[in-house]
């Protein structure tokens, strides 16, 4: 096995190792030079998905050389069927690859594309078009399927030569992480070279042959140390909640994050779990802001965004001009929040009452009733058209159509303080409508809710439900249900 860190004699001393600061820096520098030059792998990212992607793109179009009549019609399949295998997460990089484990959802979603695109081909042409492209599509599936056996194969073999691998750092220590480092020292396959272990206690938790780097408080700095781009977590370090709250300190698109359930002697091999020979694993969805799906997101925002400012500007105009009407000067209203990674940003807002002072609306929460709301204001509230000019905010990046909705930088620090993981929902930039508002977590209701119903959005983040969120804010706002 490829190993980044010390070897830990059998009988040394943890703790002894622990208070040699001396000791463990000269240790790490040996470490980063033998995870660049002395182990026998490359330290380039190589990564399936570089791979898998094009081909599987080629393998769905290739057709087209010999059907050039439906050369458009592939090309949609081609685009939409990445878009749904992305959306499932089937282009997230296992542990253990298996072409057979991933063909039914594979297939499933090529399927839906094919179908997606031959319903709108049967709109625009003849019967006799859509049954020639549904025979064209047989060829596709076939030249997918052997795509995907090639593609896998070389995969493979790039892991077991050291070509493509994940530097991985294991989180506790004990008999389940050594295991665990056992079977990836035998199986390169799986393509996780240890760079050693972090626990509390590595007295009483040993693993044998990986090198014991420190404690989870040093989690942050050892990733970036050892350019760490896979943590696993093997079992219960203490509190948990303190244990995800230094975990999620991290940036989210730093690294994928893998985890073995509890007690997993029980665990069945379903959904999106992986597992290193008989010990399953979860790949926890570390909400990363890059790939595939984050770039189509924030393509759609800066397309919707656009197209709401041009359509939706008559009734900008008219909003602007009832606001000026009755308030006077001061159209917009202009809010520091608090946004993706704790950036603070100009948030933009019609003004919805009689203004204030800067102090004020910094540090006062607004409740329902307030008596200087006026009739406009009232209106511009209670059908969320005070919102729009934040698809400026869309425009520029400072926030997205879907997300946490962002908060004043007095309450972000009045919050974090009072409520766990509060902060955790600043890992993705905040939202125009999130998952909480079209639950019915308006105004003045409790915050820890709130915060809840933010990080699970985040947690588990899928274009499909960005769309659901949209779907539902509209039929509220329609409903008369947005206060």
């Amino acid at each position: 096995m490829v190993e980044c860190g010390e070897r830990s004699a059998p009988g040394a001393s943890a703790r002894t190792l622990a208070g040699s600061e001396a000791v463990r820096t000269s240790v790490r520098r040996l470490a980063r030079w033998s995870a660049n030059a002395g182990q026998g792998y490359s330290a380039w990212r190589l990564r399936s998905w570089m791979l898998v992607t094009p081909v599987d793109l080629v393998a769905v179009t290739l057709p087209a050389l010999w059907a050039p009549e439906h050369a458009k019609a592939l090309i949609c399949t081609a685009v939409l069927g990445v878009l749904l295998a992305n959306s499932g997460r089937v282009y997230r990089t296992r542990v253990h690859i298996s072409v057979l484990d991933e063909l039914p959802r594979l297939l499933g979603r090529l399927l839906t594309a094919v179908a997606v695109v031959a319903v709108i081909t049967a709109l625009r042409h003849e019967q006799a078009a859509v049954t020639s492209f549904l025979v064209v599509s047989v060829w596709v599936l076939a030249l997918f399927v052997l795509g995907r056996f090639a593609t896998m194969n070389i995969v493979l073999a790039a892991r077991c030569r050291r070509i493509a691998v994940h530097r991985t750092l294991l989180v506790g220590g004990g008999p389940l992480a050594a295991e665990l480092a056992e079977q990836l020292a035998h199986r390169p396959r799986h393509g996780l070279a240890v760079c050693g272990y972090i626990d509390d206690d590595p007295g009483r938790n040993q693993v044998a042959g990986v090198g014991w780097l420190g404690g989870v408080e040093l989690f942050t700095g050892l990733v970036s140390e050892y350019a760490v781009d896979t943590v696993l977590v093997t079992g219960q370090l203490g509190e948990d909640e303190h244990l995800i709250d230094i975990i999620r300190r991290r940036p989210a698109d730093a690294y994928n994050l893998l985890a073995v359930p509890r007690m997993h002697q029980f665990h069945s091999q379903d959904g999106f779990a992986d597992h290193v020979g008989a010990i399953p694993l979860m790949h926890i969805n570390n909400p990363a802001r890059r790939g595939l799906a984050w770039t189509v997101k924030r393509g759609i925002d800066i397309v919707a965004s656009t197209l709401a400012i041009v359509v939706l500007f008559p009734v900008l105009l008219a909003c602007a001009i009832a606001v000026r009407l009755e308030g006077g000067p001061g159209i917009l209203f202009r809010q520091e929040r608090v946004g993706g990674d704790g950036r603070i940003f100009e948030c933009l807002k019609f003004r919805s009452m009689k203004p204030v002072d800067t102090q004020e609306s910094a540090t006062r929460w607004t409740v329902v009733g307030d008596p200087r709301v006026g009739k406009v204001g009232r209106v511009l509230r209670g059908t969320s058209l005070d919102e729009l000019p934040q698809l400026w905010n869309i425009l520029r990046g400072d926030m997205t159509l879907v997300g946490p909705r962002p908060e004043r930088p007095h309450f972000v620090s009045k919050f974090s303080a009072e409520i766990p993981n509060y902060h955790h929902r600043h890992r993705v930039p905040g939202g125009l409508t999130g998952l909480a508002q079209v639950s019915g977590l308006r105004g003045d209701t409790p915050i820890n809710d709130r915060a809840q119903f933010d990080n699970y959005y985040i947690e588990n983040w899928s274009l499909w439900m960005d769309v659901k969120i949209i779907i539902r804010t509209f039929s509220e706002v329609f409903s008369g249900k947005v206060r």
